[in-house]
């Protein structure tokens, strides 16, 4: 029933493309409000093969905006989440899940064998170290970032260090961030990790595009 599930999405995609999708690894680095969303995306898209990974737990703070908090998740594993959720869109989804934060020493081996990596996590320095090791493997990273109304994504192919750049070793301060701009940003992520997977090209390359909702309006930094 492939032909089916996919009916609304050819068109869009061309049935070579859905079959290029289906055969792409994407590592999805956080589960919580972008990565929730990036994996229900990916999910329905037709790419079945992810790997998540996030060491934390859901908890009531995250019920505002995270796609796979609910009560009943509530103190279950952000990444065992995921893989569930994923399950339940299409069994044929097979997702390696990492219950573990990343970082200098396992890094290297979970984003190794991946066609793309989503950036969806909540720090500076393990965004930036997620940059330096999609560099060094060679693979293009999908960054995206939240705050209040507003929602950055870049397309970061290696030798950019478009992070390096804007947050130096700076850290952030926890910002707030409602329900709709994660979602938003989530969707930017996921169309430009399609496009990459199907070999189309994107304006978003190599830029920081920051979008926000309150006017519309969208800056280009980079």
């Amino acid at each position: 029933m492939a032909e089916e599930r996919y009916a609304r999405t050819i068109g869009t995609l061309t049935a070579e493309e859905m079959g290029t999708l289906s055969q792409k690894r994407v590592f999805v680095a956080g589960c919580g409000g972008l990565g929730g969303y990036a994996v229900e995306m990916l999910s329905r898209a037709g790419v079945l093969h992810i790997s998540v990974a996030d060491g934390d737990v859901f908890s009531r703070s995250n019920l505002n905006r995270q796609l796979l908090c609910t009560e009943a998740t509530i103190g279950a594993s952000k990444a065992a989440c995921a893989a569930v959720r994923a399950g339940e869109i299409n069994p044929a989804v097979q997702v390696r899940v990492h219950p573990a934060y990343i970082n200098e020493e396992n890094a290297e081996g979970l984003l190794r064998d991946h066609d793309a990596v989503i950036d969806a996590l909540d720090n500076v320095p393990s965004r930036l170290l997620l940059e330096r090791c999609a560099e060094t493997l060679d693979i293009p990273l999908i960054h995206g970032a939240v705050r209040e109304w507003f929602a950055q994504i870049a397309v970061i192919m290696p030798g950019d260090r478009i992070l390096a750049k804007l947050y130096g070793e700076a850290a952030a301060a926890t910002p707030s961030v409602p329900p709709f701009t994660p979602a938003l940003c989530a969707a930017l992520q996921v169309s430009e990790t399609i496009k990459l997977l199907c070999g189309r090209d994107s304006p978003a390359k190599r830029r920081l595009l920051i979008f926000d909702l309150l006017d519309y309006s969208v800056n280009n930094i980079m």
